[in-house]
C-alpha cells in the first residue's frame, strides 16, 4: 500500500462524520471526489474498508486498522507542523546555556523564571562551562549562549555586553583585616582563600590581583556552594572575594564586612556570546535584555520577579 497523509484523514472524517457527504464538507472536497479517494483506496488495501449499507457509515474490522493508525499518527503530525511552525516565527527553539562564571547562577535564574513566563515553547537547559570548553561549543552549535567575561574574536560568534560588576572582598566582621578601608594583594599572603572549584585563571581574585601582583594565599580552599562559602566567612576560616551581586544581601549582615579590591575597587563586564546567525531571534534578544536588567534589580535590593 502507498498510504498518504490524506488518506489517514479521510478514513478519520469519514467515521467521525458518519456518512461520505458530511466528511467532504469537513476536508473540504466533493463527495465524488471523496468516493474516488475511498475506492482508490480500498484497491491497494484488496479489502473493504467500509461496511457497506450501513448507516451511519461504520468502518470494517479492516478499516478500524486504519482509523487506530491514523489517531496515532495524525496528532503527531500536527504537533510536528506546530513546532515548524513555532521555529519559523521565532515563539520556539532551543536555547542552552553555557556559564563560564560559577557565581552567575546566583542572578540568571530568576533571569531565566521570567524568560520562561514569556517564551514557554523555547527548551531552556544550562550547562557548567566550566566542564567544557564553552566558546568552541558555541561555534559547533553545543549549545547556544555563553555566559563569560573573557571575550575573544571568534569567527560566527557575536559578545553583548551585559552588565558591569564589581568583585568584592568579604570577611568576618572579627578579621583583622575588617579594619581597612580596602584590600591589597599583599593582605592576602598570610590568608585562607575560599573559592569556587574553578581555575585560576577564571577567578577575579586571581586574574585581577594576585596574579599581577604575584601574589600567593596562605591557602586556597574551594568550595562548590555560595551558601557555604558565606558560612565559612562568617565563621573566621577564611577570606573571599566574590561578585557584588552574590553579597549584596550580606552588606546588611552584622556577620560580614565587604571592601573594594584596591583603593578605587575592580570592574568587570559580563557578556553574553551568542553565534551571529541566532542573535536575531526574537528569544534571544529578550533573554540578553533581561539579562541586563535583572542584575541592576538585584543590586538594588528589588525583589526579582
Amino acid at each position: 500500500m502507498h498510504l498518504e497523509f490524506r488518506h489517514l484523514r479521510t478514513i478519520k472524517a469519514i467515521h467521525e462524520a458518519g456518512g461520505l457527504a458530511r466528511a467532504a464538507d469537513v476536508l473540504n472536497i466533493t463527495q465524488s471526489a471523496l468516493s474516488h479517494q475511498v475506492k482508490g483506496l480500498e484497491d491497494q488495501a484488496g479489502v473493504e474498508l467500509f461496511v457497506r449499507r450501513s448507516k451511519p457509515l461504520r468502518l470494517s474490522a479492516a478499516g478500524m486498522k486504519l482509523l487506530r493508525l491514523a489517531e496515532k499518527v495524525l496528532p503527531e503530525v500536527a504537533a510536528l507542523e506546530a513546532d515548524f511552525a513555532g521555529l519559523l516565527s521565532g515563539k520556539s527553539g532551543r536555547l542552552h546555556i553555557a556559564i563560564e562564571c560559577h557565581a552567575c547562577f546566583e542572578w540568571l535564574f530568576p533571569v531565566l523564571e521570567e524568560f520562561r513566563k514569556a517564551w514557554p515553547d523555547v527548551d531552556v537547559d544550562i550547562r557548567p562551562g566550566l566542564a567544557f570548553d564553552a566558546l568552541p561549543a558555541l561555534q559547533k552549535e553545543g549549545v547556544d549562549l555563553v555566559v563569560s567575561s573573557d571575550p575573544e574574536k571568534l569567527e560566527g560568534v557575536e559578545f553583548y555586553p551585559l552588565f558591569d560588576y564589581e568583585p568584592v572582598f568579604l570577611a568576618s566582621v572579627n578579621h583583622p583585616l575588617a579594619k581597612k578601608d580596602y584590600i591589597e594583594a599583599e593582605d592576602f599572603r598570610g590568608e585562607t582563600l575560599i573559592t569556587y572549584p574553578v581555575d585560576r585563571s577564571r577567578l577575579d581574585v586571581f586574574t585581577e590581583l594576585l596574579t599581577p601582583a604575584k601574589v600567593e594565599p596562605l591557602a586556597v580552599r574551594q568550595v562548590e556552594l555560595t551558601a557555604v562559602i558565606l558560612l565559612l566567612v562568617a565563621s573566621n576560616r577564611g577570606v573571599a572575594v566574590l561578585p557584588d551581586w552574590v553579597v549584596r544581601e550580606v552588606r546588611y549582615n552584622s556577620d560580614y564586612v565587604t571592601r573594594p579590591l584596591g583603593k578605587d575597587g575592580k570592574t568587570k563586564r559580563l557578556y553574553a556570546a551568542v553565534r551571529t546567525d541566532d542573535a536575531a531571534k526574537p528569544y534571544m534578544s529578550n533573554l540578553i535584555r533581561l539579562a541586563r536588567t535583572e542584575p541592576v534589580k538585584l543590586q538594588r535590593g528589588m525583589p526579582s520577579p
